[in-house]
């Protein structure tokens, strides 16, 4: 007896498959890069925190709290990345991300970033305090609704504003180790929340031509190089003496002042190579001011060892 043939078409379910993505593409989807600055940030706000006989928090509860803001970090990428899908695939830059190339549905990665989100909150909650989580809550709000939906497409001021979300970990973190917000971690949120303008608008002169094409009004864009680069060099003024606060309230010794005054000295060098219009001089202080802000927040870590 012969049996008939029976002939399956499977590429539908081969492409429904291929966009649930791989476990690389979803950590793609959570800004590693990013998250891992915010991650050592919100360490150094941790570490700094003083000591508090009422509020004694077990190592392994800060590990646990440590990867609670690393995963609400990743799970505002994603988010990000969800509503940015439009623009990321008109911008060479962010064109190779995992929804634009289809290796992700859309309402996967929502449903994924929302569950990330309400995971690191109430694992932040329940391991560590509830205001360390509230913050946590309103960072990723911040930044998936505030930054992502209304700032970045329709003002000027997006990164400025919105910096204030990328400024939050070190406050979160001396939350975990303190329970209240203390006036070290407003200090370091402030290094952060000067350091975001230069860094990116450093990257907006490189990268205008793709800002352009997907109509985010950067600076660049809005009132042209020119003023976008004085920006640049009037914020770093008001960076470098910022950077010396943790000196002047007596939060941290002498090394760290002494690699606050050489990182802010090259750091001013660059800006004002940025002013003269110096062929490559945006590409070097994006560069730079990545190692100057990791370098800053490291020596307050070290300064409090020595």
């Amino acid at each position: 007896m012969i049996m008939p043939v029976i002939t399956v078409n499977t590429s539908g379910i081969e492409r429904n498959l291929n966009k649930l993505g791989s476990p690389f593409d979803y950590f793609r989807l959570m800004k590693p890069r990013v998250m891992s600055l915010v991650v050592f940030t919100a360490y150094v706000g941790y570490f700094t925190a003083a000591p508090v006989e009422s509020y004694n928090l077990h190592p392994l509860l800060a590990l646990i709290g440590i990867f609670a803001i690393a995963l609400g970090a990743g799970a505002s990428g994603v988010l990000n990345q969800w509503y940015d899908r439009d623009i990321d695939q008109l911008m060479v830059r962010t064109r190779d991300r995992p929804i634009p190339q289809g290796k992700i549905h859309p309402s996967d990665a929502l449903t994924f970033g929302v569950i990330t989100s309400l995971l690191s909150i109430i694992i932040l909650g329940l391991s560590v305090n509830w205001l360390a989580a509230s913050l946590l809550a309103f960072t990723i709000l911040f930044y998936a609704i505030i930054y992502t939906v209304w700032l970045k497409r329709y003002t000027v001021q997006n990164i400025v504003i919105g910096g204030a979300a990328g400024a939050f970990p070190p406050v979160i973190g001396q939350v975990c180790a303190t329970g209240n917000i203390s006036f070290e971690s407003l200090i370091l949120f402030f290094i952060i929340f000067l350091w975001t303008p230069p860094h990116f608008w450093a990257l907006a002169l490189i990268k205008k031509d793709d800002y352009a094409a997907a109509k985010i009004p950067m600076l660049p864009i809005i009132a042209g190089d020119k003023v976008t680069r004085k920006n640049i060099f009037i914020y770093s003024l008001l960076l470098v003496p910022c950077s010396f606060l943790p000196w002047i309230f007596d939060h941290s010794g002498s090394f760290y002042l002494f690699t606050a005054i050489i990182l802010g000295i090259e750091f001013l060098r660059r800006c004002f190579l940025i002013i003269k219009e110096i062929e490559g001089s945006e590409k070097n202080l994006f560069i730079y001011s990545i190692f100057y802000l990791s370098i800053i927040f490291a020596s307050i870590c070290i300064d409090k060892i020595i």
